[in-house]
């Protein structure tokens, strides 16, 4: 992606609210809403400011050009995907002609005006049919950082850096901002245990990860060559990929996780897409030290800007904070630019042996994590395996979440001389698990 007039950080929106927000002019992302309490059908929109621009309803007030009719009516529909398979040509059109339609003296105001919906008013589904999840681990810090609670002198194992490691999730209990779910229940063993029982979850810990959803696919067979992975990458947003440690545990050997992991994962609303994080992009490199990625994993492209300059932070707030009026706190902040593994190495490695990506498909970075505690994204590591416990403000503590806990992600970009943009958040609460 390159840099072109709506990053510009002179332009400036006729709409009052997009200046010094998390959706200003320099932003503009896609998702699916519709109002709060009504039956109208879910359909696309683009954030600004405290608002939402109806795609449907502006293209019928004729703020767009007749050449775009096509494109514009796939966001007619309640998910993304037929306009994500479009191709990063027609998502770039549609932002172009929308970046000038909102900019200050723009012709079009007073149509778009009547376009608009307050966020605060809206409700929200899944940006995409997510046909399929892939969890990456693409974090060497949390890859070390848990290594090391189960294999203190050798914490990665021989292919972590050589291979951007994933497994396939499940994409029916993902759920979009602001749901709640119940603590999962499934088979625990204590380690002085001759059997396991089944019982609630006890060590239920929360990932702090960039969810990544594909764009236009790749036929079956057809492998996406590193310089051409972001061509099919739509964009990124928030993902929570709840975890139940305990359950993990004693299922994980010998296919890695399952009922650990299915249980429930967040994503924010909006997704950002890769052509609005042009600016922020930052070089990519692999410690001299460490195994170079093979051929179709490396690229000169790569090295210069593979990277993407993203603030991770998560934040909780408990029942008795909220009793005592207390807003969230945040408990670790990182930063996506650390990741050993990148967006377009996840999408080449995916793809190599054949497979068949789709408009849609979510993938996960893994849990992201810096090098200091305050930077961790799991409570694992927080806690080092529960061994310490976490100190909140008012006094609390926490090994792992409680009933009534409410897990918040946000993210940002800032860059000197580029216009700072955000990526909402992703918030879920934890209800007691249901009697068995």
């Amino acid at each position: 992606m390159t840099l072109n007039q709506t990053h510009d950080l002179s332009l400036k929106s006729w709409l009052a609210s997009a200046d010094n927000s998390a959706f200003p002019i320099q932003n503009l992302p896609f998702g699916i809403f519709r109002r709060k309490d009504s039956n109208e059908a879910f359909r696309g929109g683009v954030a600004i400011g405290d608002s939402i621009v109806d795609l449907k309803a502006a293209h019928k007030a004729g703020v767009f050009s007749m050449a775009l009719t096509p494109v514009l009516k796939t966001l007619y529909e309640p998910q993304l995907n037929t306009f994500m398979a479009l191709g990063s040509s027609a998502w770039s059109k549609v932002r172009a002609e929308l970046s000038a339609a909102l900019s200050e003296g723009a012709s079009q105001q007073a149509m778009l005006e009547s376009c608009l919906i307050q966020q605060d008013k809206a409700e929200y589904a899944l940006p995409a049919r997510i046909g399929d999840y892939t969890d990456f681990y693409s974090s060497i810090h949390h890859a070390t950082n848990v290594g090391k609670l189960f294999r203190p002198d050798n914490p990665l194992l021989p292919n972590y850096q050589w291979v951007p490691i994933g497994y396939h999730g499940r994409s029916s209990s993902i759920k979009v901002d602001g749901h709640s779910f119940h603590r999962p229940v499934g088979q625990l063993k204590a380690p002085d245990a001759d059997a396991p029982v089944l019982a609630a979850c006890k060590r239920l810990d929360y990932e702090l990860e960039v969810g990544i959803y594909i764009g236009k696919g790749n036929d079956l067979g057809q492998a996406i060559s590193i310089d051409q992975a972001e061509d099919h990458v739509f964009g990124l947003s928030l993902l929570n990929d709840w975890s139940a440690r305990d359950i993990q545990a004693w299922e994980y050997q010998p296919l890695g996780p399952f009922l650990s992991k299915s249980f429930a994962s967040t994503v924010s609303p909006w997704i950002v897409t890769m052509e609005a994080l042009a600016p922020f992009r930052s070089q990519w490199h692999r410690p001299a030290d460490h195994p170079q990625p093979l051929a179709y994993l490396d690229s000169d492209v790569l090295r210069d800007q593979g990277a993407v300059d993203m603030q991770l932070e998560v934040s909780i707030q408990t029942p008795k904070m909220k009793e005592q009026g207390r807003d969230a706190e945040r408990l670790a902040l990182s930063n996506f630019k650390e990741s050993y593994w990148t967006v377009s190495q996840m999408v080449a490695h995916h793809s190599v042996n054949g497979c068949n990506l789709q408009a849609g498909d979510l993938f996960g970075s893994g849990t992201q994590s810096g090098t200091s505690k305050d930077s961790v994204g799991a409570l694992l590591e927080a806690t080092e395996g529960g061994k310490h416990s976490v100190t909140l403000s008012n006094g609390e503590q926490r090994t792992f979440l409680e009933d009534g806990d409410t897990i918040t992600l946000q993210g940002w970009c800032e860059r000197d001389g580029f216009a700072k943009i955000g990526f909402g958040q992703a918030s879920a609460t934890i209800l007691p698990a249901i009697s068995q």
